[in-house]
């Protein structure tokens, strides 16, 4: 889950609990039998159940389901929705199936949920993990009526994010992760028809709740979205790229408050230190900045003004960004950082964390 959207619900009072997503319905830790758990022993605790409550779909059937009817002057080929809880599509559903027979509802799904696949094939089957937050499923939900389903189209997580950011960019429209997968879905849709189609979306939430998965590109490096050739070396490790603008580097007269408020914002313990030139002159980590401030005891003041280039370690392990990956780990038993080189320019470093990443994404 976005970060962003815990620190909104936590901001507004809300004690976040975060749950398993390796267990399924049935189990205690699962998110919504916990939920109920804590009702049950909460006093005066109220379970809104959305997946369930008959509520959530009557409140789209009277109001959603006429709004978009009446702001396209009746006319409605299809409405594209994506299920989280099911309310959406079946409260539209009901609507359009009374008010507006020829409506299709089109059902846009992330690859890895149960729902696409069990409506194209009437079988339920295992499900999968995905990156987009609030719509997918591995149930069907009470309050999802798949009946109401014309097609359904399943949406890799790459072309969901890609999707959301094109839309920012054509149209200054900044969503969600889910709203790229319903884009994607009505995209397709349309472009099977053989005649033009009155064709309805949602935007589903802010984009603002997601700025560090769908609009970071560092989680979209970490992905493989950004870097899909694979080469087999020690390049496909390195997430964070200096001439793409995302390493976190700091120059040899920046001050140790400088390098402490980067590592601090970009929970990383270790900065390459880079001229204007581009050139790799040394390496600061966390150890470094704790011995200055040991050194300068009563005046942390002091230590924090002092400049990275007396501070940084400059006896440093660079390894080509061609050479095998296996060429890391003895880097990496030694404690070192590597600091890739692609030629004589410097492409980034690469962390232990950064070698478990290719292996959670290579196959």
């Amino acid at each position: 889950m976005a970060r962003e959207k815990v620190l909104h619900a936590r901001a507004m009072g809300a004690e976040v609990i975060i749950t398993r997503s390796d267990v399924g319905k049935g189990h205690p830790d699962y998110y919504q039998d916990l939920a109920e758990a804590i009702t049950r022993r909460t006093p005066g605790a109220f379970f809104i159940n959305q997946f369930a409550n008959p509520a959530n779909p009557l409140a789209h059937e009277r109001t959603t389901g006429p709004e978009i009817l009446r702001q396209m002057e009746g006319a409605v080929d299809a409405v594209v929705v994506g299920v989280g809880s099911g309310g959406g599509l079946t409260g539209i559903g009901r609507f359009m199936r009374q008010a507006s027979p020829h409506t299709e509802m089109i059902l846009a799904d992330p690859e890895g949920s149960v729902l696409a696949p069990y409506v194209q094939t009437g079988r339920m089957p295992a499900a999968g993990s995905w990156a987009v937050e609030g719509i997918g499923e591995d149930f069907v939900p009470p309050n999802a009526d798949l009946t109401l389903v014309s097609a359904a189209y399943t949406i890799p997580d790459a072309g969901s994010f890609a999707n959301a950011r094109e839309l920012l960019r054509t149209e200054g429209i900044l969503a969600g992760s889910s709203s790229g997968t319903l884009l994607a879905a009505a995209l397709r849709y349309c472009s099977a028809q053989t005649e033009p189609k009155r064709v309805v979306s949602l935007v589903c939430d802010s984009g603002a709740k997601y700025l560090s998965k769908v609009f970071n590109p560092t989680f979209l490096a970490q992905e493989g979205w950004t870097h899909p050739h694979r080469h087999g070396a020690v390049r496909d490790v390195v997430v964070s790229r200096y001439a793409e603008g995302t390493a976190i580097t700091v120059r040899p007269n920046d001050n140790l408050r400088t390098v402490f408020a980067r590592m601090r914002s970009s929970d990383v313990s270790q900065l390459p230190v880079v001229d204007e030139s581009g050139h790799v002159l040394g390496l600061i980590d966390e150890s470094d900045v704790l011995a200055a401030l040991l050194t300068e005891r009563d005046d942390a003041n002091k230590a924090f003004a002092r400049p990275v280039k007396e501070v940084m370690a400059t006896r440093l392990e660079t390894i080509s960004a061609d050479a095998p990956i296996a060429d890391l780990v003895p880097l990496f038993r030694k404690d070192y950082v590597a600091i890739v080189m692609d030629g004589d320019q410097f492409l980034g470093v690469a962390t232990r964390l950064d070698l478990i990443n290719y292996f959670r994404i290579t196959p």
